[in-house]
């Protein structure tokens, strides 16, 4: 099987490749003059399996995977791995004449089968043209938390969207877990606060699938660090980070940000590949 990563999974491709004891596939990536984005994959690909990872954080990173999926139009079956695929918060009409932006791109998407990880509403898989299915990071999580050695840690999802995850990530360890519950004492007075557990004197890891403007984490820590957690860790599968809000978690307190590689950043300290390597061989 072929590997080949595009402009904005790279490291991860290359992790991946390795993991399945081959080499990733070399390819060109460069703009022209007029802006217009330019990629080629080096060597042949007539007959034979392909795999493409390539996030879509940015509309030019989607274009790039349109363009690699284009260029392996002669391979034998194409399995395209989306690890974090931009536009799948926007998988409803809230209002008249909105398109569901997340179906539109899905649709766009032209392969054998489709490989998203953690992806925002499980309802985008529908949409894809080929056999689609979603990669859970959880045991990776918890497994890397577990390495962290805290004393009776607790696992705390910042909401109850994210509460299935966070059940997930601690099952494996065992850790005690828990999500946050917001009250609105007035218009612009909210409190936030462990539904079930106490959270005094323990260490705590905020644990979501993605991170994007901080601004709800930045509060939770806040909250928590008054409520007297010791530390306070925040981990996540999507380090999107938009703008400031490394910076703004930091300066709330948080002890330590770590991710995953489905979108490269310095806080992507563990790795999703062996995730996708499992998936592609028991293909």
């Amino acid at each position: 099987m072929k590997i080949v990563g595009g402009p904005a999974s790279q490291l991860l491709a290359s992790r991946t490749a390795r993991a399945l004891g081959t080499e990733p596939a070399l390819c060109e990536f460069n703009r022209f003059p007029d802006g217009e984005l330019y990629l080629r994959i080096a060597g042949e690909i007539n007959n034979e399996s392909v795999t493409l990872i390539q996030s879509t954080p940015t509309d030019s990173d989607l274009v790039s995977l349109l363009q690699l999926i284009d260029a392996c139009d002669e391979a034998k079956e194409l399995n395209v791995v989306i690890p974090y695929m931009g536009y799948s918060r926007q998988d409803k009409r809230f209002k008249p004449g909105e398109p569901i932006s997340a179906r539109a791109v899905a649709r766009c998407v032209k392969a054998d089968r489709i490989f998203t990880i953690n992806i925002h509403a499980k309802s985008v898989l529908e949409h894809f043209s080929g056999s689609a299915q979603n990669l859970d990071a959880a045991k990776l999580l918890g497994d890397h938390i577990a390495g962290f050695g805290l004393e009776n840690p607790i696992l705390i999802a910042p909401d109850e969207g994210a509460e299935g995850l966070v059940m997930r990530v601690s099952y494996g360890p065992g850790f005690d877990y828990d999500h946050l519950q917001k009250t609105r004492l007035s218009g612009d007075t909210v409190t936030i606060k462990t539904k079930n557990l106490d959270v005094t004197g323990r260490h705590v890891v905020l644990v979501d699938d993605m991170i994007a403007t901080g601004g709800t984490m930045t509060e939770s820590i806040k909250m928590l660090k008054a409520q007297g957690a010791v530390d306070v860790y925040l981990i996540c599968v999507h380090p999107v980070l938009a703008r400031n809000a490394a910076l703004r978690l930091f300066n709330a307190g948080v002890k330590d940000i770590i991710a995953t590689d489905t979108l490269e950043k310095a806080e992507s300290r563990l790795s999703v590949a062996p995730l996708i390597a499992d998936a592609l061989k028991s293909l």
